[in-house]
């Protein structure tokens, strides 16, 4: 949905879109009122499909949006600053969500196998009618949230402020034409591959080196801190110490290191230095956005559409480390090395947009 998102943007601006794309969250999380009355999955589906909707009219709006409403040079100290709040309430969501709504689920599991037909639904439907609260009270929240966003002193970014200086945008034709925003895309869809497969993954790689699910479950966490930590370096560094760039390169050849390091160490190590490819992460995605859409003048809101389908790193690059790391191929350790040539592009682009910043 993120190239409709940049149609809806043109027509609204980005503080309207904004708004309207937490309005839109408030309506996906509504749909799981009737989802979980009827226990039906589509419709669980449905309500997860509306609020992504929401999120990439949301994060089209807002990542240039940010960017671009101050200086360029110091828009990845902007962007990790709503960094810092995504992580948080990322280690934060699960932990209150779980808390409220999974609460004695194990034990249920277990005495669902020796319940009869009438008890087993009526142990379900209560089990559902846990979801309804929390996300009318998410629901309320977004709502609140996109009223303040759509009165609030935020100003409009309209198109025409968006052109550079300079004019070299209005002999383009395409968003296409613009090498550093193509080379972003690719850039950003390897970031967050390599962020998820660092996240997700953990858990179960630490299981296959021996440790206990009680352990193991507390590895993500480690990967989280580590991204939180690296995005107060890149509010206390850039651009007094560091250009976007040069702190993109930087950490591109830490996520090179991490890997190797983590691919030939042992044990706890081992699932230290991929924890710690969560600080080598931090600063990607706070220095690729502003390098990729500086320039684009014009056509500013349909470059931030293609790097959000950029996201879609996060779904297929762990696919790609699930069959390398399955039976008969490389193992779970040296599965990483997937993302080795990952850092390795996205050192190219650094340094390439390093001759420009």
């Amino acid at each position: 949905m993120a190239l409709p998102s940049s149609f809806i943007l043109n027509k609204v601006g980005f503080k309207n879109g904004m708004a309207l794309g937490l309005l839109t969250m408030a309506g996906g999380a509504l749909i799981f009122i009737p989802a979980a009355l009827t226990r039906e999955y589509s419709y669980f589906l449905l309500g997860l499909f509306v609020q992504g909707t929401g999120l990439a009219i949301l994060q089209t709006a807002a990542n240039p949006y940010v960017t671009i409403v101050g200086p360029i040079e110091s828009a990845a100290k902007r962007i990790s600053i709503m960094g810092v709040a995504n992580k948080v309430a990322g280690i934060l969501s699960p932990i209150i969500l779980g808390a409220i709504v999974l609460d004695g689920t194990d034990d249920l599991v277990k005495q669902l196998t020796t319940m009869d037909a009438v008890q087993k639904t009526i142990e379900l439907d209560a089990l559902s009618a846990k979801v309804m609260m929390p996300y009318v009270v998410i629901a309320i929240a977004l709502v609140a949230l996109a009223a303040f966003v759509k009165y609030s002193n935020l100003p409009e970014i309209e198109a025409q402020d968006e052109e550079v200086a300079d004019g070299l945008s209005n002999n383009k034709t395409s968003v296409l034409q613009f090498p550093n925003l193509v080379l972003g895309v690719i850039a950003l869809f390897l970031y967050v591959g390599a962020e998820v497969i660092a996240v997700d993954t953990l858990i179960s790689y630490g299981s296959s080196l021996g440790f206990e699910m009680s352990e193991a479950k507390f590895f993500s966490s480690f990967t989280l801190g580590a991204m939180i930590f690296g995005y107060f370096l890149g509010i206390a560094l850039i651009p007094k110490v560091l250009s976007q760039s040069k702190a993109l390169m930087i950490m591109a050849v830490l996520g090179v290191v991490f890997v190797i390091i983590a691919m030939v160490s042992s044990g706890f190590m081992s699932i230290l230095f991929i924890a710690a490819l969560g600080l080598a992460n931090s600063i990607m995605w706070p220095a690729i956005w502003p390098l990729a859409i500086n320039g684009l003048g014009k056509f500013t809101k349909q470059g931030s559409a293609l790097l959000i389908m950029a996201i879609s790193g996060g779904a297929i690059m762990p696919l790609l480390y699930g069959a390398l790391s399955g039976a008969n191929m490389l193992g779970s350790q040296i599965a990483y090395v997937i993302l080795i040539p990952s850092y390795l592009f996205i050192l190219y682009y650094a340094w390439s947009q390093n001759k420009t910043e």
